[in-house]
């Protein structure tokens, strides 16, 4: 990827108080806001990270988003899972380049394109057809259409079945994953990763108790905390607001079947 920024370029514009916006660089169109408009031309060609000026002289610096910035302003239509638990789960199920993955949740898009970044080929399972079609188009929006090549959600119920064998994980966003457990233990290889979001310990829970039940073992629970820091020359202290609980992180691992 270049440090100039291109047409098509997703681009974050960034103002002097913080306030992020995000916009597609497209010839003749501009960016508005209530500090004014800036032509697209005025950024097509520039570094990223340059600072452009509105026709009210207000500063935006502008920077191509992040993941985590993306996930936080795409458009949903279900809750999504947010980053200080998306890193997690990418290493919890150690996703890699060419890995097979079954997601079901797929909701708004933002796991699968944080696996898919890392290498994942996904087969996403959802319910809703409204949240398969806007988490496709979310992906794609980031990602560009090389990831859809990798991608395709399946309008159907995990808790019914899977049809996939030898997956590497099985990542699941429901209600009820418990439900999952025989199903993931027939679909996943030797060695294969289950992982689970869930944002109730009852559910993590009954969770727990039915994959004891099963051929997975090394099974854990977790959950993180999220605490920033505020920093301004010599005062330093933790922020008084801090990302606590959204949600519990099960994985445990599938044993060969018994000789």
């Amino acid at each position: 990827m270049s440090g100039e920024l291109v047409a098509g370029d997703l681009v974050q514009l960034i103002d002097g108080k913080g306030r992020r916006y995000q916009a597609v660089l497209e010839p003749g169109k501009e960016f508005h806001s209530h500090s004014g408009f800036i032509p697209h031309e005025e950024i097509i060609g520039r570094p990223e990270g340059c600072t452009v000026r509105t026709t009210r002289h207000q500063p935006f610096v502008v920077v191509r988003p992040t993941l985590a910035d993306f996930v936080y302003k795409m458009p949903r239509g279900a809750q999504v899972i947010y980053p200080k638990d998306l890193g997690p789960i990418l290493m919890l199920a150690d996703v890699y380049p060419g890995c097979r993955v079954l997601e079901s949740g797929v909701g708004s898009g933002a796991l699968s394109m944080t696996m898919l970044r890392a290498g994942a080929d996904i087969v996403g399972y959802e319910l809703r057809e409204d949240f398969a079609d806007r988490a496709q188009k979310n992906v794609r929006a980031f990602l560009g259409e090389e990831a859809m090549s990798r991608y395709r959600v399946e309008l159907r119920n995990c808790y019914d079945g899977i049809d996939e064998t030898g997956l590497d994980r099985v990542v699941l966003d429901l209600p009820e994953p418990w439900q999952v457990v025989p199903h993931a233990e027939r679909a996943l290889r030797p060695g294969g990763i289950f992982v689970a979001y869930c944002p109730s310990i009852i559910q993590v829970s009954q969770l727990r108790q039915v994959l004891e039940r099963h051929r997975f073992f090394e099974a854990r629970s977790m959950e993180v905390m999220h605490r920033g820091w505020y920093v301004e020359g010599a005062a330093v202290r933790p922020d008084h607001r801090m990302v606590a609980h959204t949600g519990f992180l099960t994985h445990a691992r599938l044993a060969p079947p018994a000789d």
